[in-house]
This record gives structure tokens, C-alpha cells and sequence, in this order.
């Protein structure tokens, strides 16, 4: 499968089918179909088919899917058969607490560098990462290979460390600041905006 050529929703998904069969692998289950694929995650058979189609078929007509395969499988699409490096800029309460999270490590994600401008929590060390000047964000990012970054900056600053980013060859920027970032087409930016997001449920609450 070429690049480009599947539907970047039907990628956004395959993590969830990878999160749901890693819980099916702890429960003790070794294979599984469609329809109870579907079941545990609020989908049709119909949509998990269509969205495996993409890459090759999975499994048989009548036996479902073996389940340590398909996961196999799904690790190599979505490349994570591998261990990712991650530069986090923005050391304040969210960056420091991405920075801490022990469940990246077991998902092949290890935060390797933490970056700010504020004097005062530059030396600290936050789990195993020492916060460095954002001065050095370049030669650091680009001495290690590091493609993958996520951004905690406040919006102001968000446009020029992204610039910066792209500078020292980060390739994907995992974005929360609420600003929209103008990056060049090669590089995927995900923006994870909460505040936008509690306002798309408020709709559904309706009035009480």
C-alpha cells in the first residue's frame, strides 16, 4: 500500500482497533470476528472489513481474525514495531505531566528531550528528562533524529517553535496549543485543542 493512497480515517482508527485488541490478547482471547470487533468498539463489521481491506486480508471467511496477528499486522502499519524518540517543548503543568507518563513507554514512545524558556525550571529534571533551554532545541533535536514532537506551548509562541520543528527536520507535531499551525505539506500536524473539543460535546448536552 503506497502512501497516500489510504484515507487518513481510516489510519485514525486503526490505533483504537490496536488499543481493543491488545485488551482482548489480556483477556485471554485468541481470535476474533468482525461483528465483535464491532461490538466492543460502537462500529459495524461492515466498517472494520472495509477499513482492514486497505492494507490486505487479515483473516478467513467464517474462522474471524487471529488476534496476536492481526495486532502484529497493525504495529507494522502504523510503525510501531519500532521505539520512537519525542521532543516535548513547553515544560509547564502539561508538558511536564506528558513528560511523566509511564504508559507512552509501554506503546513504543520514549519522551527523550524537554525544552522552555522560563529560567526557573530550566536544570529540573522532570521523570528521567532534564528541561533544557529552548535555546538548544535545534542541534539537540537534529544530533538525536528526532522526527516526532509535541507542542505545549502557549499560542503566541506556537507558530515560531513549529517553524523551529520543522527547522531541525521534525517531521510530525502533536499540537495543544489552540492556534491552527501553518507547517509545510510533508509535515503532519495532529492539534488536540480541549477546550474546542468540551465545546463539541456541550452541543449534545442540550437544555435541562
Amino acid at each position: 500500500m503506497t502512501e497516500g493512497t489510504v484515507p487518513d480515517i481510516v489510519i485514525s482508527r486503526l490505533p483504537w482497533y490496536l488499543q481493543t485488541l491488545n485488551t482482548m490478547a489480556k483477556e485471554g482471547l485468541h481470535t476474533v470476528s468482525s461483528n465483535m470487533l464491532a461490538e466492543r468498539l460502537g462500529t459495524t463489521a461492515a466498517q472494520i472489513r472495509k477499513d482492514l481491506s486497505f492494507f490486505g486480508g487479515f483473516g478467513k471467511q467464517g474462522m474471524g481474525y487471529s488476534i496476536y496477528y492481526l495486532i502484529e499486522q497493525l504495529q507494522k502499519i502504523l510503525n510501531l514495531d519500532r521505539i520512537w524518540q519525542v521532543v516535548v517543548v513547553g515544560a509547564g503543568d502539561l508538558g511536564r505531566a506528558l513528560t511523566h507518563y509511564q504508559g507512552f513507554a509501554a506503546r513504543g514512545i520514549e519522551i527523550v528531550l524537554l525544552f522552555d524558556v522560563d529560567p526557573k525550571v530550566i536544570g529540573s529534571q522532570v521523570g528521567s528528562v532534564v528541561v533544557q533551554h529552548i535555546d538548544l532545541l535545534e542541534e539537540e533535536v537534529q544530533s538525536m533524529g528526532i522526527k516526532i514532537a509535541i507542542l505545549t506551548v502557549p499560542a503566541e509562541a506556537a507558530q515560531l517553535t513549529a517553524d523551529r520543528l520543522v527547522q531541525a527536520d521534525v517531521e510530525a507535531i502533536l499540537n495543544y496549543a489552540p492556534v491552527t499551525l501553518i507547517v509545510p505539506e510533508d509535515v503532519r500536524v495532529q492539534h488536540i485543542d480541549p477546550v474546542l473539543n468540551l465545546q463539541h460535546l456541550m452541543y449534545y448536552l442540550g437544555d435541562d
